[in-house]
């Protein structure tokens, strides 16, 4: 996740609290949806699509954050 951006992201993880509770929260999402997805964690279909939606609505937010940072630095 955010490949192109590591520095800004670690940047981040160490300095917003905001960022770190987002990017930790969206680690455990990924993680359970591929387990979910692999067949490994049982789950309804519609739970693993909420599960989805939340996990990329963190990354937006997330993605949101990266650019005001860069904005903040130009």
């Amino acid at each position: 996740m955010f490949e192109n951006e590591q520095d800004t992201v670690d940047q981040l993880l160490s300095t917003n609290d905001r960022f770190r509770h987002l990017y930790d929260k969206h680690s455990a999402l990924k993680s359970q949806v591929q387990d979910a997805s692999g067949g490994a964690a049982g789950m309804e279909q519609l739970a693993l699509e909420t599960l989805k939606k939340e996990k990329l609505s963190l990354k937006d937010e997330m993605a949101v954050m990266i650019k005001n940072y860069h904005v903040a630095r130009a």
